[in-house]
Formats: structure tokens, sequence, C-alpha cells
């Protein structure tokens, strides 16, 4: 039985109409993905189902009393409220109270106005949800529940947004691109809830990874028609696949059906012309049929590349802080042709400031960056297209170049360069500030590649491109001769594309993996089962001076650190189940709650500490 019904729905903004006739259910604990290219209406969709804008015609239909909880793509926060009074921001007691105790605890309250918050949440039997929030929101790592939400980082606000739309425990959740501005780690935290925690869901998301370990049903809009396809992204690509041959090989059918009757329209004598009208409307019919081809959509990504010497870019004991934190500590590398390197770790942590340093749009405090006489920087950055004054979309490619060339002498125009970008010609001549998010991504590619680079550097280059644009971008990558660098949280595209990783872990170390993204999980899992506190396979990039060998206090530190962090964690998995479980009472919960905070600290302190000793070890040995 269908938990959520939608018939008929329509919707259009002017003269352009988005979808119409939309019909399809969801039933109990089915989680479904709304597959389409940008522009099609995906998000109005979803804000029409959840109720957030009203649809021109159709109808939404939820059986009684279900809750619906609804998560935006965009989440902007701003102001000084407290990171607690957004993650509650609902004005029944439960709620209230509960802010009210959080408060009190955050802030060390004195006892009087501790016990006074505990004794309003015993009150109102408020515990579980308590516990709740708090687990929602260390296990999204937030764990500052004074911090004015206005100086929360784009990911940290999302995190929390995706925290409060699962306390209230919907029996429906509609997620619009919910892994947007989440860090990987994030990413498959996600993953696991929505996974165990049954409700029914519908989402839209680019993220491949995601639709594979989440969706059990996908539903696409393609031209205004509706496909379902029952089964993860896996079966969608290949029933896909063989729709498009079963497309073609009828195509193809209708070409020769029409050269025949060609043939014999020529052939056929004028005077006879009153005895074969309804096989000229026939062929009237095959003609307009042969003609109509299915397109694709896709991005056509093809440039001449500039030959690339031996010498690339060059990192030499590079460092870099803002302040108390330190972004590179004397790191040193060397970029070689033919490399594609992923750089990958949390939020924060300084990703997007080390491709700055590295093609020199930042001066290093320390160390020094030399790039070789014969790269050709093709750098696609998340600042967008920065133009000086508002400007046409052609102008924008032709203030670069009128003619682009290709490989084997060809060329292109802008005008023809832009359409295999999707830019039609009427789209041309918009203003650049009209386009939608995915289109100035489009067009800001699209000119970092007229340059003819031979070394890219894509830091975040997936956001807001369609799955067809994604996988434009990573046949065109994968095929490219020239050296590559980007920073994404796709795994999907840094499996595809990548052949090692530079490993972000924070406090300026950086440490390299060979091999791809989901490799370095299982590695990461294997350790983890095997109660290792910290990766040992990968190897620590900490060049420069010597260390100095290590000292027998030292040693003795070190393996009771090695003793002591499976202790920690051991002990952190158990106060995080605790605050699920609603057997213990209130004191002996807020008990825990410290102690957990605490020991996350400690634990913190206690890894950073290993692995500068083992890295001391390691150099010394």
């Amino acid at each position: 039985m269908n938990v959520l019904s939608i018939e008929n729905l329509g919707k259009r903004y002017g003269p352009r109409e988005l979808f119409t006739g939309v019909s399809f259910g969801l039933e109990k604990g089915q989680r479904m993905a709304l597959i389409a290219r940008n522009g099609a209406g995906k998000s109005t969709l979803l804000r029409c189902i959840a109720g957030i804008e009203r649809p021109d015609e159709g109808l939404v239909t939820f059986n009684k009393g279900v809750r619906v909880a609804y998560l935006p793509q965009d989440v902007r926060m701003t102001g000084e409220r407290s990171l607690v009074d957004e993650m509650l921001d609902r004005d029944d007691p439960v709620s209230s109270a509960i802010r009210a105790y959080a408060h009190a605890v955050a802030r060390h309250a004195p006892p009087n106005e501790l016990q006074s918050s505990i004794d309003r949440v015993e009150e109102l039997q408020a515990w579980d949800h308590e516990a709740r929030a708090r687990s929602l929101l260390y296990q999204f790592g937030l764990r500052d529940l004074e911090q004015p939400v206005g100086t929360l980082s784009g990911g940290q606000q999302k995190r929390l947004a995706l925290a409060r739309t699962l306390l209230s425990g919907p029996e429906v959740l509609v997620l619009d691109e919910p892994t947007n501005h989440l860090d990987l780690d994030m990413i498959e935290q996600l993953e696991t809830e929505l996974t165990r925690s049954g409700p029914t869901v519908l989402f839209v998301t680019h993220d491949r990874y995601f639709l594979d370990n989440v969706c059990d049903e996908i539903i696409e809009l393609d031209q205004g028609t509706l496909a379902r396809y029952k089964g993860d992204y896996g079966y969608y690509v290949e029933k896909k696949a063989l729709a498009e041959e079963v497309r073609e090989a009828t195509h193809q059918k209708l070409q020769a059906l029409m050269r025949h009757e060609l043939e014999w329209v020529r052939r056929m004598p004028r005077a006879r012309g009153t005895k074969s009208k309804s096989r000229l409307a026939a062929f009237d019919e095959l003609k307009d049929a042969a003609g109509r081809r299915h397109r694709d959509g896709a991005m056509r990504i093809e440039v001449k590349m500039e030959r690339l010497g031996g010498k690339v870019i060059e990192v030499r004991n590079l460092a870099k802080r803002f302040g108390e934190r330190t972004i590179v500590e004397k790191f040193s590398y060397s970029l070689k042709r033919g490399d594609r390197i992923g750089i990958v770790g949390p939020n924060g942590v300084g990703k997007s400031t080390f491709i700055e340093l590295l093609t020199g749009r930042m001066a290093p405090d320390l160390g020094k960056v030399t790039i070789g006489d014969t790269v050709v920087l093709g750098l696609f950055d998340q600042q967008g297209l920065r133009l000086k004054e508002d400007k046409r979309v052609i102008d924008v490619v032709r203030d670069i170049a009128e003619v682009i060339p290709l490989t084997k002498g060809r060329t292109l125009s802008a005008a023809q360069l832009l359409e295999r970008f999707l830019f039609d010609r009427e789209k041309q001549w918009q203003y650049a500030s009209t386009l939608s998010g995915g289109e100035r991504r489009r067009l800001h590619l699209c000119t970092v590649l007229m340059l003819n680079p031979n070394v890219l550097v894509l830091d975040e280059p997936t956001n807001d491109l369609d799955i067809a644009g994604l996988n434009a971008l990573e046949d065109f990558l994968v095929d490219l001769d020239a050296c590559i660098l980007v920073v994404t949280h796709d795994r999907f595209f840094l499996d595809k594309v990548c052949d090692r990783l530079l490993v972000f872990e924070g406090a300026g170390r950086i440490r390299e993996h060979v091999g791809s993204y989901s490799d370095l999980r299982g590695q990461q899992a294997s350790q983890v089962a095997d109660g290792d506190a910290a990766p040992r396979k990968a190897r620590t990039l900490r060049p420069g001076p010597r260390p100095k060998k290590i000292t027998y206090a030292q040693r003795l530190e070190l393996e009771r650190l090695e003793a002591e962090i499976p202790e920690q964690e051991s002990r952190r998995d158990d106060l995080l189940a605790a605050m699920n479980d609603t057997s213990l009472d209130h004191e002996e919960l807020a008990r825990r709650g410290l102690e957990l905070e605490e020991t996350i600290r400690l634990l913190e302190r206690m890894s950073d500490r290993w692995i500068e000793l083992s890295n001391k070890a390691d150099e010394a040995d």
C-alpha cells in the first residue's frame, strides 16, 4: 500500500512547462531516487510533493497522520541563534525543555539552574528525545551546542539541517541533494542513517555511489516521459543502455525504410500521383519519424592539449598557517606527467587553500612551489567565473578566442563550442548572470578547457552537474593526456578518474595513498576491525630535515598510546550507545554526555601524538 501518491502533477513558470502528468507512488519504507537533467524541474517537483510549493495541476496524497520532513538543496542560516536552538526549532514543551537543559549543560550553569532544567525534562519524559538529538549531533560532527549558526560553514549548516530533519522521526523524508557540501565521512554517515532507520525516502542526488547504496528504485524524467527502474544505479545504467540500443536500432530501421520509400517517390510518375496519396502521406510521417533523433543531452568535450615536458610542479618543504591553524606542514611532492591525483579530507581541513598554494595564487609561509616551463595550467575553482561586468554567454567565450583549435587541425567557432557544452543559440545570447548554477559551472569549464591546458586543477568540478554531465566529464578526463589534480567529494568520480590520493588529516598532515578511494576505505575498515588506532599502510609525507632519533622514553610513550587508544575508542563507542539507552535515568545520561565530550577530545589528542611518535619511529628505524 502506498504511503504517498502523486497523480498527474504539473507545473509551469510562464510559458515554460517544467513537467506535466507526473504520476507515481511510494510504498512504506521505500527509498526512491528522482533523476532528471538540470533544468527539468527536479527541485520544484520535490517542493510540490513536500507541500512547500503548489503545483498548477494534479494531486499529492499522503496517508492520514503521516509526518513529512523536507530538506532543501540550499541551506542558509544567519544570525546569532545557537546550534541547539536551531536543532530544536519548535515551540512544543518538549523541545523548549530540552533547549533549556542543553544550554544549562553547555554553559556549566549553577546546580540549581541545571537541576531545574533536569526536573522539567523529567516531568515531560523527554529524555528519549534529548538522547536522540545529542546522538544525531555527534553523529554529524556537531559538538559546540552554543556556537551561533551564522558562524557555521556551509557543510556544517547542511549537517545541522540534516540532523534537524531526522530528529522528528518522520515517516516520509523528501531530500533535495542531501550530499551537497558534505565531506566523504559525513556522506557515508548519512547513508548508514537512511538505510537503518527505515523511513520512506524520496530524494534527488547526483552522487552515484549514494544512489547505489541507498535507493531501491529510480524514476527518471526525460523529455516529459516518466520511466521507472526497480533497482539501484547500476541496474538503471544497464537498463538505460539497453533502451538506447533499442532506440538506435529502431532509428536505423526507420532510416533504411525512408531511403526505400524515397526512391519510390522519385520514380513515381506525376500523372499517377493522385493514385498514391495515402502512400505519400505515410512517407511524410515516416520522414518525420526518421528525422527525429533522440538527443542524449550530454556534453561533447574535445580540446587540443599542449605538449607537457618532464617537469610539472615541484613542491619543497611547503608550510602554511592561519593563526594557530596549520594547513600544510613541511610538505614536499613532485607532480609528474600522467599523474591523476585526488585530494580528500574533511571539510575545513584546507584542501582549497592547498590548491591556491600549488597554483601560485597564494604565497606560502615557508617552502617553494616551482611550475615547469611547459605547463599550461587550467584552474577550475569553486569561485566560478569572475566577470568585471555582466556579459552575454557568447561574449564570455569570444573574449578568450573566436576560433578554438582541436586535434588534427580542426577548429570550432565560439558558438559551435558552446553548443557542445549544451548552450543552444538562444541561450548563448542570454546574460551570464541569468544562468543556473549548473549552467554557470558548464560555462566556467568551457572557458578553462579553451586554453588547451596540459595540467588541470579541478576544485569540486562535480557540483551542480547532472549525471549526464558528470559522465561526459569523466570520460573526457580518463582519455586526456594531461596531469590532473582534483578535489571532490564524489566517490564515483574519484574511483573512475584518479589512481592515487593525497589524504588531508588535519594539523598540516598529508599522506599519500596509491590506489582508488574505494581501496582506501577498504583499508581503513580493515584497520578498524583489527583495532588499529590510525592508518599505517599509507605513507605519511613529512619530508625535510631528518628527525632526531626517537628516545627510549618516547618509545615507551608510543607503546602506551598503542595500548590505550583502542581502550578509549571502545569507551567512546560505549558512551555513544548509552545516549540511546532509555533505561538510564536523566542524571546518568547527563553525566555520560559530558564524559563523551571529554573522551572524544582526549582521543583526538592521543591520536595526534601517536601519529607524531610513529612517524619519528619509522624515520629512525
